[in-house]
């Protein structure tokens, strides 16, 4: 798990809580993560923990793009931002 953790942490925004968290939730490696694309990384954490926020949301997908989740596009913020409110209304 240490090398899992590790390759993780190596993208941007991604600590090793989150990585831990990614790890629990089948994505082991950056490849994964690409794969499985933000939306259904972001579902298969708000499921193991409903507490999950937009925050992680934001960094997955900044992650996913090789960039700080502060430089995502207005535009992609709101996308997102939408995303979150629907799931976030399904999980209460």
């Amino acid at each position: 798990m240490i090398q899992e953790r590790n390759e993780l942490t190596q993208l941007l925004n991604i600590g090793e809580k989150l990585s831990d968290q990614l790890i629990q939730a089948g994505i082991k490696d950056a490849k994964d993560l690409k794969s499985i694309g933000v939306e259904r990384a972001f579902i298969k954490l708000k499921t193991m923990d409903n507490d999950t926020c937009l925050n992680a949301l934001f960094a997955i997908e900044g992650a996913i793009q090789g960039i700080r989740w502060h430089a995502l596009s207005e535009q992609r913020k709101a996308e997102l931002k939408e995303f979150f409110k629907l799931i976030d209304k399904k999980e209460n």
